[in-house]
């Protein structure tokens, strides 16, 4: 694939934006990437969970633009089917899907309580018992596939198009000091200590914009 072009926004903010690019990287496609203006009104509300959509990140390949993250994803494995973004057998990879799914449609209340900040740390965090049950749901899913898979990654010797999905998530536990044991704390290190994720989190920290809706001590 030549010619491609992957939308972003805020890679310190942009938690959609990082599971993109992850999965852009994960398909091995060549692309360059294209920052949205932080002061277009449409990007910062979707940064700040006011947009009933989200359309960036967007893959543009030729005449084609995918706007959402897991069509982006399908369409990826689609184009690129020996980078092996899903699992090769059957039942893993209707489970791959399914917590990938999950992740893009549910844990509203963790979104809401914990927005991503790479640049963040908040010591001692205090969660409430909604973002508390969207965080044991998480390491539920995350103990299950490791304890199938036998890990590092959720489906076993390389990254998934779910991990690239819940990799927005660990970054967030970073940040708001949530504790977390045993093949968790060894699956967010695993994420934290991925290449892509290392690049993408060392270019989030010489980002100059500044959201104070998300900065703001809380």
């Amino acid at each position: 694939m030549a010619g491609a072009t992957l939308l972003i926004s805020s890679k310190n903010y942009s938690s959609w934006s990082l599971r993109g690019y992850l999965l852009a990287r994960l398909s091995g496609l060549v692309f360059e990437e294209k920052v949205v203006d932080p002061d277009d009104p449409a990007n910062r509300r979707e940064l700040l969970g006011q947009s009933s959509s989200i359309r960036v990140p967007a893959l543009m390949h030729d005449d084609v633009v995918i706007w959402d993250t897991i069509a982006i994803a399908e369409y990826l494995n689609e184009m690129f089917p020996k980078a092996a973004m899903l699992p090769d057998e059957r039942v893993a990879r209707a489970w791959c899907r399914s917590i990938s799914g999950e992740m893009h449609s549910g844990f509203v209340a963790l979104r809401e309580a914990l927005p991503m900040n790479l640049r963040l740390f908040r010591p001692g965090f205090a969660v409430w018992s909604a973002v508390q049950a969207d965080i044991d749901r998480i390491t539920e899913i995350w103990r299950e596939c490791l304890a199938t898979s036998k890990g590092p990654w959720l489906f076993g010797a390389h990254p998934t198009i779910a991990d690239a999905m819940y990799a927005p998530v660990v970054t967030r536990f970073r940040s708001y000091d949530v504790e977390m044991h045993g093949a968790c704390e060894r699956y967010c290190q695993q994420i934290m200590g991925w290449p892509d994720m290392r690049e993408w989190f060392a270019a989030a920290q010489k980002e100059p914009e500044q959201i104070d809706e998300l900065d703001i001590e809380f």
